[in-house]
This record gives structure tokens, C-alpha cells and sequence, in this order.
């Protein structure tokens, strides 16, 4: 049974930072592309990063560009994502995902999801 378990979401004010974790269990971990999407209240759910099975490339929304930085670590089952110089407007729950296929930003493409975490960022 697969499991991706989100950790660090918060309350944080505008220009400070969060690191969000999610552990993962029940996959071939290192055979995944790793992805962050986040939801605001009455919005569609949007993609924000994500991080190549090797580790080697990433990809991010243009939104969080030079904020954010996603990176994994392969050996723990982990995907992180640093999000410093944080906004209001990225106050969202955050979702990590696992895709089989790079490069996509569709969530279709993503085929396990988290339950998500709540980062609520005060101006």
C-alpha cells in the first residue's frame, strides 16, 4: 500500500520561511518523479515543484521561482520542499504526489497523493 505523508506545514508570517516534508512508503521510490501542488480555498488544486526520480532536474511553477527549491533524498524515502521569502498568497494545503513520467504539471499525470498540510502564511 502506498503512503505519502506530508509534515511541516504551519503558521508563518510574510517573508519567512517553511520546510515541507513527505515521507514515502509502499513504492519504488527512486523510480518516481516527486511533485508539490498546493490548493487555496476556492481554487483549483495547481502544480508549485517537482523533482526528477535521480534527483538531477527540477522544475517549478513560475509563481514560487527563486523562492521555493524542492529536493529528495533517496536513501530516506524523502521529498522536501524549502519555501522561503513566503507570501500570503502561497497560503494553501500543500500535497506531495508521485508521477511515473517527467515533466508534467497536470496533476492527472500524478498517479499517488498525500493528504496534505496546511501552510497559512500572515501578512
Amino acid at each position: 500500500q502506498v503512503q505519502l505523508v506530508e509534515s511541516g506545514g504551519g503558521l508563518v508570517q510574510a517573508g519567512g520561511s517553511l520546510r515541507l516534508s513527505c515521507a514515502a512508503s509502499g513504492l519504488t521510490f527512486s523510480s518516481y518523479t516527486m511533485g508539490w501542488f498546493r490548493q487555496a480555498p476556492g481554487k483549483e488544486r495547481e502544480f508549485v515543484a517537482a523533482v526528477r526520480w535521480t534527483g538531477g532536474g527540477m522544475y517549478y511553477a513560475d509563481s514560487v521561482k527563486g523562492r521555493f527549491t524542492v529536493s529528495r533524498d533517496n536513501r530516506k524515502n524523502m521529498v522536501y520542499l524549502q519555501m522561503d521569502s513566503l507570501r500570503p498568497e502561497d497560503t494553501a494545503v500543500y500535497y506531495c504526489a508521485a508521477a511515473t513520467t517527467w515533466g508534467s504539471r497536470d496533476r492527472s499525470s500524478y498517479v499517488y497523493w498525500g493528504q496534505g498540510t496546511q501552510v497559512t502564511v500572515s501578512s
